[in-house]
């Protein structure tokens, strides 16, 4: 079995929700627009949020409470420090591959050469990635996909769409992690090691994000700020961790126009 099976399963998915969303567009919609607050509605990052809901609903209140939180904490609990982060460095080495080629088509020359660098030393030296000498010459381990590429050519990053059971996604990041799927070596590994790979990157991502699960629970529409976290994780991503200052002139005047009233009520 091919490791292309988790890519053809998540577009299998993708092409699910558009199919619902299509088949929603019905007069049944304005009970919808009833039932969920226009303004949240109004997004057209999310025009499938009749769906993408319950499926938050599922992926947060029954898949993440009851198998992926307990599972990290068991984890990263129980598994001793040595071999959790080899295991790690192990599933991120594979992603090396896949990372200079992105870089190079985003000409990002320095970046795909240390990416070379890290890949050779950690997968030799390093015994398959288990150890990460290449950290030692200074090589960061920053890793880009295909989904970046894509934006750095302006593409945007097309509706936002929940994948049950796994999370918040976009059509733009899903079709570049099939792509990225499509790289060696992850096309040629099979489908075990594949899921045991995904496995580890899944724990270790959700126990990353342990300390941040308050602000969730704590929101007053989590569905929305995971949506807003999701696409400005994104944004900061695909500028390299330094995103432009968008201003918006409407709030900006808007803001003018109140501070002047309150100074001329003085």
């Amino acid at each position: 079995m091919s490791s292309a099976i988790t890519p053809y399963f998540r577009l299998l998915i993708l092409v699910i929700i558009i199919t619902l969303a299509g088949c929603t567009s019905t007069p049944k919609q304005q009970e919808q627009d009833n039932f969920y607050d226009d303004a949240s509605l109004s997004d057209s990052r999310d025009p499938f949020e009749a769906i993408n809901r319950p499926f938050w609903t599922f992926t947060w209140d029954y898949v993440d409470k009851y198998i992926a939180k307990p599972s990290s904490e068991v984890y990263t609990t129980y598994t001793p420090p040595f071999l959790r982060t080899g295991l790690y460095n192990m599933a991120l080495n594979l992603n090396e591959p896949s990372s200079i080629i992105n870089n190079v088509l985003q000409l990002k020359f320095t970046a795909a050469a240390k990416n070379t660098g890290r890949f050779v030393l950690n997968s030799t030296i390093g015994l398959f990635g288990f150890y990460d000498p290449a950290s030692d010459y200074d090589w960061s381990g920053e890793q880009e996909e295909f989904g970046e590429v894509l934006g750095i050519y302006g593409i945007g990053d097309g509706p936002y769409i929940v994948i049950p059971g796994l999370g918040p996604s976009s059509v733009r990041e899903e079709v570049g992690d099939y792509v990225d799927g499509l790289y060696w070596p992850l096309v040629v590994i099979n489908f075990w090691p594949n899921i045991a790979r995904l496995g580890i990157l899944g724990l270790e991502k959700r126990a990353a994000v342990r300390d941040q699960e308050q602000l969730v629970t704590e929101s007053e529409d989590p569905y929305e700020f995971i949506k807003n976290a999701y696409f400005q994780n994104m944004n900061y991503k695909l500028y390299d961790g330094n995103p432009p200052i968008i201003i918006n002139e409407a709030e900006e005047d808007e803001i003018d126009a109140l501070l002047d009233d309150f100074y001329e009520s003085y």
